[in-house]
């Protein structure tokens, strides 16, 4: 996004790029046997399609793209199949107006992750038809990565990127694959869409605006402004927990921005604190030790 501008939408550039800035990490420290080369090989073919997939039809510019980085451990493979099975870390940034900090959109761990990966395979892209398993995860996550920086610059102007990423969950719930089945569990990738697309975990998305432009991109500006922005939205988390106490959003927004709320307080009022701390806890009562630096945190 051209954050100089503060729209939803990149500008027009000469030079039309695709979306993602994808750093790839592929740890198979767990797994004994065999050549390591595939593994590089699996590195480098999910490195060039996160990065060289024309995701949308908006146009970015190079500097536009969306910093995302994957992280896959893996702990097991089958030399014969070419299964491999293990867990994914998706992380997220956007930058802030005005500044030279950047912010985290997610930082979540996919758990349900397997796939056969053969030496030599090109990664295929298709909107229309499933490819395989590893493309629809890779697919999935790279539309909610896109489609939770949309909204954070316009409200609600993650639309399009969530319904690509239905799409996908569509074709991969009838592949039989794990990861995809709804109320398989509460944080699977069906989840982790419902809970961003279904009219009782909306406010998530209010949240995803309100929090990044309203707040930390108005605090450069204004601290107290921005920051009042910050724990009004934080009301919406007692909203969802109310109605979907077990919904993965809430776990998401936690594991992205409890650290950085500790830092937006840390120069707040008593006030202000105390009633950001109330928030939080009723939502995240296991966290006390982490809210607890809230308060404890001095005020200059």
């Amino acid at each position: 996004m051209t954050v100089a501008l503060m729209c939803a939408f990149p500008v027009l550039a000469d030079d039309e790029a695709t979306e993602l800035n994808c750093e790839v990490e592929v740890n198979s420290d767990k797994i004994t046997s065999g050549s390591k080369d595939v593994f590089n090989e699996l590195k480098e073919a999910i490195t060039d399609y996160m990065n060289n997939t024309k995701w949308t039809n908006a146009v970015f510019g190079t500097n536009e793209k969306i910093n995302c980085k994957l992280m896959l451990t893996l702990s097991s493979w089958d030399d014969g199949t070419g299964l491999m099975k293990g867990d994914l870390q998706i992380q997220s940034q956007r930058p802030v107006f005005n500044s030279t900090y950047t912010t985290a959109l997610i930082n979540f761990r996919d758990t349900k992750v397997d796939f056969t990966f053969d030496r030599g395979q090109q990664l295929v892209f298709s909107e229309m038809e499933m490819e395989d398993n590893l493309t629809a995860i890779l697919n999935f996550w790279a539309y909610m990565i896109i489609g939770m920086d949309f909204d954070s610059f316009e409200l609600l102007g993650g639309d399009p990127y969530y319904e690509k990423a239905a799409q996908v969950v569509r074709l991969a719930q009838s592949s039989g694959e794990s990861g995809w089945k709804a109320f398989e569990d509460n944080t699977n990738r069906s989840a982790v869409l419902s809970a961003f697309t279904e009219n009782n975990t909306a406010p998530i998305r209010q949240m995803l605006y309100d929090y990044h432009r309203m707040g930390l991109d108005q605090m450069v500006v204004t601290v107290d402004k921005g920051r009042s922005a910050i724990t009004h939205t934080l009301e919406n988390l007692a909203k969802i927990y109310e109605v979907a106490p077990m919904s993965v959003c809430l776990t998401m927004f936690k594991d992205a921005k409890l650290d950085e709320l500790i830092n937006v307080y840390s120069k707040a009022n008593t006030t202000e604190k105390e009633a950001v701390y109330e928030m939080l806890y009723q939502v995240f009562p296991s966290e006390t030790d982490r809210l607890d630096r809230i308060k404890k945190t001095e005020n200059n």
